[in-house]
């Protein structure tokens, strides 16, 4: 027993080894100094973003800075951090900091701040750079290099070289590739002077909300909270069939909730959850897989997204409630999928649960997880209608009188949490031997979800930046983690509660200087992909991109977009997925875009994005450089590789759906009118998906046949895609004249979206005609004012419709308007034809059928049991 115990203790170390090289740097300097000055500056960095975030700067008239000066500060102690934390190489020592380092840091930081401390001067010489800013430019991005390449890998330093390369070299190129080039001043401008480079959009979202929601995470983490959804998880369904995988999947999915990592993910969940999945009968690498794509898609899941949710909010110009609505139904398909096929697997190798301390019937289990869920819903409502209600009772005191009212709901809470016993950290071992019981579990950690929704409320009720909603969450968090304990003490009447109380202070601390060497990695991403996007507006070479692809696909759509696909998991190898997204996004998706209209086909922006980051996240499954796969492996032993190319079958799951929601996007709630309808999408495709993932499982009801096979592919895209064939049968739109463009503009429902065709000539004097999907926000508007605020003007000309203006870096913008297009038709929803989901009855017919005839054969074709070649050998 010692031996095994100090074998999980060796592991824990490596895999702890492992998420800080990832994550927050593998120094731990054993000098004092060193280490007093890893806590006090990434304490410092959470201050500041606290500082910054919150409303006290204005009301108090001190500690203002602008969004520029922020970025320069946010990008210094990311670049200090980097080069104090993390190691030059892998003989690097890790015990200490080098001289060396010092020095870099301290000059990189200065480089990293320069805007901050001369932006007066810079400001007032715009264009015209002293010879000491082209110095700090210069070393800045020498410094910004290394540092990507010391906390992310070598992949992103090698992608923004080529791009200055390709600025410096515009003259020597040939044929389209070839431009004017950039001198070394307008260079230092645009990357580093500016906010067109790498003190662009990507460092600025970086810096305004997605620290925020990391610290929140973090913080969410040292309270206890991602323990108790381990416990919670392994409760409510490790006695079931292949109970530690299903398991695995609502563990990682709670955490994926908090935390922007995969390889974290990985790492909290996987350490209890792989071992069990093992002692269950799961092989190795399939234990293995299987965390890592629970793991993975936790990026998927909104609120936080992996900080991409921001980051699209940015790029596409929608608020951030938008991209969490557009995001929520893929992320739970492929979730619910998961369960399917974690179940599939334990049919496979006919696998049981964990055993229970306490018997119960399944109604009884059952019950139990109703109410557990139920609790918590119940627990929201509460808090919801009696925050309205004190809105309406208090009326200008009522943000005083909801204070009071949540501080009583915290305290009522941890009253209910001080009656049960605190959750130990077990171990795999334990967790064999005896299933914790959720009724107990489940009450222990209410508490938790007080600052989520605090955070959730403020963001799609009050519909706060997301800045100022994370800094209202996070205040209430670091109060649960520092009073929580001492509550707890005090609830039952213990003696000592000042040790609590001590104990949670540490807990603050270390949680507000953790989540700050969490961002460390996606400081400097944010910042080295700004050189990416510098380049392409410097240089034009998203034109040149755009002329490229769209030869290279034959102005195909679906071959553009396969071939995004590959250029996503390509780029994204060695590379984290926040870095990945912009870069392919500044790159492609304005070409994805375009493409579709050019095929008469209207994208909603945002599903351009997400199908971006969804192939993105492919890159931490993928061999050879997945880091999540290599995690897993380093837990179950198992075969890195194998265990890569495992979960990214498991994953092909989630790698359809971008493929689906471009061509249909009610996926995204995009054209649903009514709940009614949104449910029968929603089970619609939550059926098709897991006749998708029975295909490539190769079980349905028992073994499936080739041509079964064929046939379930085939019901599955007539569900994932009924209007390709009711189209066929009835237009989906009717033409309208273009004058009526405005009137229907009125017309168009809350948050709905107005089809509408130009023309133009491109600068090649060719002409093209393309459609635009334009989303037409708040109803209730005259349709100028709607269009107006869509970004473009319509005018009437000549006896032509005309676009008057475009805004810039406005919807219309964005999805290629431009002033001078002739507007050709307007596209009116055929509301009098049948609904294309009629489409799902034959398909559910095919299913049906399918498994009709697999049911009649299970007893001899079951999953587990021999195949009839076998049976034959055998008699």
């Amino acid at each position: 027993m010692n031996a095994a115990s100090t074998d999980r203790d060796e592991q824990a170390e490596a895999l702890a080894r492992m998420v800080a090289e990832s994550d927050t740097g593998g120094r731990n300097p054993a000098d004092r100094p060193s280490r007093l000055l890893l806590l006090i500056v990434p304490l410092a960095w959470s201050l500041f973003q606290l500082w910054y975030a919150s409303p006290l700067p204005y009301r108090l008239g001190i500690g203002v800075f602008n969004a520029t000066e922020a970025r320069a500060i946010h990008l210094a102690f990311a670049v200090f951090l980097v080069f104090t934390a993390y190691p030059a190489f892998a003989r690097s020592p890790r015990e200490r900091i080098p001289l060396l380092d010092w020095g870099l840091a301290l000059a990189g930081a200065f480089c990293a701040g320069y805007l901050f401390l001369y932006q007066t001067e810079v400001a007032r010489r715009p264009g015209l750079p002293t010879t000491m800013d082209l110095v700090v430019a210069v070393a800045g991005m020498l410094f910004l290099m290394e540092a990507a390449r010391r906390s992310l890998g070598i992949a992103l330093p090698i992608v923004a070289s080529l791009f200055l390369a390709y600025a410096f070299l515009g003259p020597h190129l040939p044929g389209l590739l070839a431009h004017r080039g950039a001198s070394l001043s307008r260079a230092a401008s645009q990357y580093w002077l500016t906010t067109e480079g790498v003190f662009g959009v990507a460092l600025g979202v970086s810096t305004s909300f997605v620290f925020l929601f990391v610290l929140f995470g973090a913080l969410l983490e040292r309270a206890g909270a991602g323990n108790y959804f381990i416990k919670v998880a392994f409760g409510l369904l490790g006695h079931l069939r292949g109970g530690p995988a299903k398991a695995a999947v609502l563990g990682s999915a709670a955490t994926g909730l908090i935390s922007g990592s995969s390889v974290a993910n990985v790492v909290t969940t996987g350490t209890f959850t792989i071992p069990l999945m093992k002692r269950t009968g799961y092989p190795a690498v399939k234990a293995g897989a299987i965390e890592v794509s629970a793991s993975v898609n936790g990026q998927i899941l909104p609120p936080v997204m992996g900080a991409a949710a921001f980051l699209i909010a940015e790029y596409v110009g929608i608020a951030y409630s938008e991209v969490v609505k557009h995001a929520i139904i893929p992320a739970l398909l492929t979730y619910l999928s998961l369960f399917y096929v974690v179940d599939i697997e334990a049919r496979k190798y006919r696998l049981t649960g964990l055993p229970r301390v306490r018997r119960r019937s399944g109604a009884v289990s059952l019950a139990i997880g109703g109410m557990t869920i139920s609790g918590f819903i119940l627990f929201s409502a509460a808090i919801y209608y009696g925050l309205g209600w004190t809105r309406s009772v208090f009326g200008a005191g009522a943000t005083w009188a909801v204070a009071v009212g949540t501080l009583a709901i915290y305290v009522a809470s941890i009253a209910v949490r001080a009656r049960f016993p605190d959750l130990e950290e077990d171990d795999p071992e334990k967790l064999a031997e005896g299933l914790p019981d959720a009724a107990k579990i489940a009450p222990a950690g209410i508490h938790y979800a007080l600052p989520v929704f605090i955070l959730v409320w403020c963001l799609m009720v009050e519909e706060l930046s997301p800045g100022l909603s994370a800094f209202y969450g996070t205040c209430a968090l670091l109060f649960l983690v520092a009073t929580q304990h001492s509550l707890i003490a005090l609830f039952r009447g213990e003696s000592d509660w000042i040790a609590p109380l001590k104990a949670g202070f540490v807990d603050v601390v270390e949680g507000l200087a953790t989540g700050a060497r969490n961002m460390i990695g996606i400081g400097i991403a944010t910042a080295a992909a700004g050189i990416v996007v510098g380049t392409v507006a410097l240089t034009g070479i998203g034109l040149v991109l755009a002329e490229l692809v769209i030869s290279a696909s034959g102005g195909n759509l679906l071959i553009m977009l396969l071939m995004t696909a590959v250029i996503c998991m390509v780029v994204g190898l060695g590379m984290p997925t926040t870095a990945n997204y912009v870069v392919v996004a500044t790159l492609l998706a304005p070409v994805i875009v375009e493409v579709a209209t050019l095929n008469g086909l209207a994208v909603a922006l945002v599903a351009v994005h997400l199908y971006v980051f969804y192939f993105g996240l492919m890159a931490d499954v993928t061999p050879p450089v997945g880091l999540a796969s290599f995690a897993a492996s380093a837990i179950s032993r198992a075969d890195p590789v194998m265990t890569g190319v495992q979960a990214f079958r498991y994953e092909m799951r989630t790698a359809i759906l971008p493929l689906i929601f471009i061509y249909n996007q009610q996926l995204l709630l995009i054209g649903v009118g009514s709940w009614a309808h949104l449910i029968i999408v929603v089970l619609g495709s939550l059926i098709a998906m897991l006749a998708f993932v029975s295909v490539t499982q190769g079980v349905f009801v028992t073994r499936s046949r080739i041509w079964e096979s064929a046939v379930l592919l085939f019901a599955c895209f007539m569900m994932f895609r009924p209007g390709y064939f009711m189209d066929r049968i009835e237009d989906p739109y009717l033409d309208q004249p273009a004058a009526d463009i405005v009137t229907m503009a009125e017309a168009v429902p809350a948050g709905g979206f107005l089809r509408f065709e130009v023309e133009g000539m491109d600068l090649s004097g060719n002409d093209y005609t393309r459609l635009a999907q334009l989303p037409m926000g708040e109803a209730g508007r005259p349709g100028a004012e709607r269009l107006n605020a869509a970004g473009v003007q319509i005018t009437e000309f000549g006896g032509q419709v005309q676009v008057m203006n475009v805004s810039f870096r406005s919807q219309a913008d964005r999805l290629g308007l431009e002033a001078g297009q002739n507007v050709t038709r307007v596209l009116q929803p055929n509301t009098d034809r049948m609904t294309a989901e009629w489409m799902y009855i034959p398909a559910l017919l095919l299913i049906g059928l399918i498994g009709l005839l697999q049911w009649r054969r299970r007893d001899w074709d079951q999953p587990g049991m021999p195949t009839a070649s076998e049976r034959r050998r055998a008699a």
